[in-house]
């Protein structure tokens, strides 16, 4: 007998035609070793990639490596963190290395303790550390086959450790198949593509297995594979002894998973009753503990049920864990396949009675009841609950879903298929909560659904939609007046979702059912949700008795983690200027959208930080955050959070004299609001219409548009965006001469007490009475407002003040003093790109007898304010400039627009020249 061919092992392995394949994997198993690395392998079903991690199992094993394996499951995609307990149960006896807090938060996430909810980040954070605790003795390798059915929970948290193992001697493999939809979110892992078999490869690996095969039949194989390996040994091994040698064709290509199930279910459908029965249950549970297993069958201990399964190569036992594994994902989906609807609830039930976490033994009741059971609905209603507290929105509304299912009654079947679309729209997906709503209905005919939950429901798919917000409102106030239903934690989410409408809407009559209920929930009323009345729908009236709570509230989100308590916190300080303490806890919520994938919640961390980033003057950095919030809420269908982002673009670029742009931004925000008859959102388009004008000089037209929001001499009841505007609407009336409005608005901020609000409305006030103010009394209002503690925390409003203190100074003939105002403002303007008000306050210095070049500040350009310019320059583009840079376009173009007027230019064709004309010294900043 002749020599085995080279390569024999390998192909025996199911391994030929992959030398590069084994050697990235080697690679990476090295550079795991030596200071962690992470990668994901690639391919369709039966390309090879369980193959390929076995290979790295056996390699990591053989090198000393610690590895811990797991495998997602479409049947488990609804169970929180079932991926991540398949992980860590190896390491339960580590946990005692972890500080308490982390200890505690694992636990409880993995359902070895009870206890409060811990937010994700927390999982994740005390997942790495204890992969790292255990690396620092032995070198760890985490293993994740089909990565794209790992629960979301746990998704997130293998997403998030994978992108933090540097030094850790931690490895993360993970496979998956391209295009699926998936919970992991693996952008930025080194990735590893694994190829179909060259045909050459593909007949050397079935002459090996095969080697009866007849040519044409061979051929006929190769075809159908398409160089899948895994379709290359099964299907000849599905053919007949006759049909191997012979000329016979083969079936009609099918699509290749449902055909690789079917060839799985031939090879199980041999297996005794009992080696069924134990793969079922393996399949069904999220463990795969062999003890657990055992224990559920009835076979006497001298038998071993696993035995014919592995003898058939369909799984194997892991001696250092206990568990059973599936030695290809596809024997898990054709052991389900295979099994009956009967078989299937037995084994579910079995599970149930064995299962110590409550949301797993009611998924698994769920899945083994079959005729309503109020009983079991309550259990995965109970089971929601827990699964939402630890923001997990989906497993929430696939829980309900369930016990709405398994509701005998009509009433409660229609009111949890309310609830779980109510919760789904937290999700973002408003196809699947307006789905679960219209179920809600037709459950039960006779109330169409009229729960609170469906109400709050419909009446946000209506404000989001195409629909008017006044139909909203009112299908929501008669909902809630008409109520039958003693649930206050409906009515709460009712009233929250009530208090959105009436914003939007924008009347104060709007307001009246919302501020009954707040009065009817009395001291139930939940204390963020008091806050909010308080502070948000008529700060003016209203806001002042609850500031000192309001404080408490926002000291506290140093320690906050839930995004939904984050959020409404943030919108009750976001009327008297309480963002900036805010900051961290917003940045923590984008932060776990950008490492779990995007959710509702973030993009409105997005607009609250971009609204304090305006009033700090921290406008670069709008640009960016605007352009991820309009990004993220296009892609994923949140765009009724787009219009606040065209507002504050629209403020900064007309600010910046950028008048096309800002009118641009300023008809999107209004495309969204007009039609829906959201004059919440125009009163804010207003405001940045006022400062448009403003910027322009148009001083009629920035009267017209600030009295749209509130007219002069009053603070309309219910309107927050009067509070903004305020300034704008009495420097507006000054210089169109209508001295006694602008004094009568003065007069209702001090009746109104705004100043009180916050330091930043103070200035507001201050300033703008000082504006009002005849001479002989405006110099003392001035130096009153600008000596204001932190008034320059506000930038651009401050720097109005003491430009509008210069001019004041200048007209009385101070000029020294005058000019010490003048030249504040000019820094302050040139430092944010505020063209317009540089140009005025150069034209002030002028006249006050300062030369043009230091008016202007010609040549005193940055160094980066220089660099972009001189490639500007040069003919590059904005995006050219940026890529260079490694700055965003936008604030390259913010840039340059400070540059302009030190040059004394208005285009970027006089650029050459001006630059030419400056020292060729150091620049000054």
């Amino acid at each position: 007998m002749s020599d085995p061919d080279p390569g024999r092992a390998g192909i025996a392995a199911g391994l030929v035609g992959r030398d590069e394949d084994l050697e990235r994997v080697c690679s990476f198993l090295k550079s795991a070793a030596a200071g962690g690395a992470a990668l994901l392998l690639v391919g369709e079903p039966g390309v090879g990639k369980s193959v390929l991690v076995d290979v790295a199992v056996a390699e990591a094993s053989e090198q000393g490596m610690l590895v811990l394996r797991a495998g997602g499951a479409e049947f488990e995609a609804d169970v929180s963190f079932s991926g991540l307990n398949q992980v860590l149960i190896p390491l339960l006896g580590e946990f005692g290395r972890l500080p308490e807090a982390h200890r505690a938060a694992l636990s409880v996430a993995l359902g070895m303790e009870e206890g409060c909810t811990p937010d994700r980040l927390v999982v994740s954070s005390a997942t790495l550390g204890l992969l790292r605790a255990v690396a620092a003795q032995r070198a760890v390798l985490v293993v994740v086959d089909d990565v794209h059915w790992m629960d979301r929970a746990s998704a997130a948290v293998l997403a998030f450790v994978a992108r933090r193992l540097a030094g850790s001697r931690v490895g993360f493999l993970a496979a998956s198949r391209p295009g699926m939809e998936s919970f992991f979110e693996g952008a930025g892992l080194p990735e590893h593509e694994l190829q179909p078999l060259d045909d050459d490869a593909a007949l050397a690996l079935m002459g090996y297995r095969f080697p009866s095969l007849g040519t044409k039949v061979r051929r006929r194989v190769l075809a159908e594979a398409r160089g899948n390996p895994l379709a290359l040994l099964e299907l000849p091994a599905a053919l007949t002894g006759p049909q191997r040698p012979a000329l016979r064709a083969l079936p009609a290509v099918l699509p290749l998973s449902r055909r690789l199930q079917a060839l799985f279910v031939s090879r199980i459908s041999e297996l005794p009753a009992a080696s069924r029965q134990l793969l079922l249950l393996g399949a069904l549970d999220s463990t795969a503990d062999l003890r657990v297993l055992k224990a559920a069958t009835s076979e006497p201990d001298d038998e071993d049920p696993l035995a014919p399964a592995e003898h058939a190569q369909l799984l194997h036992v892991e001696e250092s864990t206990g568990r059973l594994t599936f030695r290809h994902p596809l024997t898990r989906s054709a052991v389900v396949e295979l099994s009956t609807a009967d078989q299937r609830r037995r084994a579910h039930m079995t599970l149930a009675d064995m299962s110590q976490r409550p949301e797993h033994r009611a998924w698994h009741l769920g899945e083994a009841t079959i005729e309503p059971d109020e009983r079991v609905a309550g259990l995965l209603e109970e089971a929601a609950d827990r699964i939402l507290g630890r923001g997990d929105p989906a497993g929430a509304v696939a829980a309900l879903s369930r016990a709405a299912q398994l509701s005998p009654l009509r009433s409660d079947r229609s009111r949890r298929l309310a609830e779980a679309a109510y919760v789904g729209l937290e999700t973002g997906d408003m196809e699947v909560a307006s789905q679960l709503l219209g179920d809600a209905r037709r459950a039960d005919p006779a109330h169409g659904g009229g729960s609170l939950y469906a109400a709050a429901t419909a009446a946000y798919l209506l404000s989001v939609g195409d629909n008017d917000v006044e139909t909203a409102h009112r299908l929501l106030a008669r909902a809630i007046e008409t109520r039958t239903d003693p649930d206050d934690g409906a009515l709460v989410e009712a009233v929250w979702t009530l208090l959105l409408l009436c914003w939007f809407g924008g009347e104060a009559e709007m307001w009246r059912p919302f501020h009954t209920a707040v009065a009817e929930l009395g001291s139930r009323l939940p204390p963020d949700l008091a806050l909010m009345s308080a502070t948000f729908p008529d700060p003016v009236r209203t806001a002042g008795p609850v500031l000192d709570q309001l404080n408490s509230a926002i000291n506290g989100l140093r320690n906050e983690v839930d995004p939904v308590r984050i959020a409404r916190i943030c919108h009750a300080a976001v009327n008297v200027d309480r963002l900036a303490g805010c900051r961290d806890a917003l940045w923590r919520v984008v932060g776990r959208a950008r490492e779990v994938g995007p959710f509702p919640l973030a993009v409105v961390a997005l607009i609250h930080l971009c609204l304090d980033d305006y009033i700090s003057g921290r406008w670069d950095q709008i640009s960016e955050l605007a352009d991820e919030g309009l990004e993220t809420g296009d892609a994923q269908g949140y765009r009724h959070f787009a219009w606040p982002f065209h507002y504050f673009l629209a403020l900064v670029a007309a600010a910046r004299g950028d008048q096309d742009t800002s009118r641009a931004q300023i008809d999107k925000a209004l495309q969204w609001a007009t039609p829906r008859g959201a004059r919440g959102v125009q009163h804010y388009v207003h405001h940045a219409q006022a400062v448009a004008a403003l910027a322009r000089s148009d001083f009629e037209d920035a009267y017209r548009h600030a009295v749209a929001i509130s007219p002069a001499g009053e603070f309309a009841s219910h309107v927050p965006a009067a509070l903004w505007a305020m300034m704008d609407l009495v420097e507006a009336a000054v210089r169109t001469d209508r001295r006694a409005e602008a004094a009568a608005h003065v007069k209702a901020m001090e009746q109104a007490k705004v100043a009180d609000l916050s330091p930043r409305m103070a200035l507001l006030a201050t300033g703008s009475a000082a504006m009002a103010a005849d001479d002989d009394s405006a110099g003392e209002l001035f130096e009153k407002a600008l000596a204001l503690p932190g008034a320059d925390r506000w930038p651009f409003e401050a720097a109005r003040v003491r430009l509008a203190y210069g001019e004041q100074l200048r007209r009385a003939r101070a000029t020294s003093e005058a000019r010490v105002q003048l030249t504040g403002a000019l820094e302050t303007f040139e430092r944010l790109g505020a063209r317009p008000w540089m140009d005025r306050a150069g034209h002030e210095l002028r006249a006050a007898g300062l030369g043009t070049a230091h008016a202007s500040g010609a040549g005193l350009l940055t160094p980066q304010e220089r660099e972009i310019a001189v490639l500007a320059a040069a003919g590059l583009s904005n995006k050219e400039i940026g890529q260079q840079l490694f700055l965003s376009h936008r604030t390259v173009g913010a840039h340059l627009y400070r540059a302009f007027p030190k040059l004394g230019i208005t285009s970027r064709a006089a650029l050459r020249d001006a630059l030419a004309t400056l020292p060729t010294g150091p620049s000054e900043s």
